[in-house]
């Protein structure tokens, strides 16, 4: 019954889960940044690159 008992207070499984979700969380937001960056960028240099063939 003892061990049990233990079990259920046991909390650093549900801490390293919650860990696990913070950085997960963090992961998929530099993700979703670094592609809108990458996207935004790219248009930079495609409007550099269109101006320099015209001139």
């Amino acid at each position: 019954m003892t061990k049990f008992a233990r079990f259920l207070k046991d909390e650093s499984g549900a801490t390293a889960i919650e860990y696990g979700l913070i950085a997960s969380l963090i992961a998929i937001a530099v993700i979703a940044g670094a592609s809108a960056l990458g996207n935004k960028l790219s248009d930079s240099f495609n409007y550099i690159q269109s101006q320099i063939k015209t001139s």
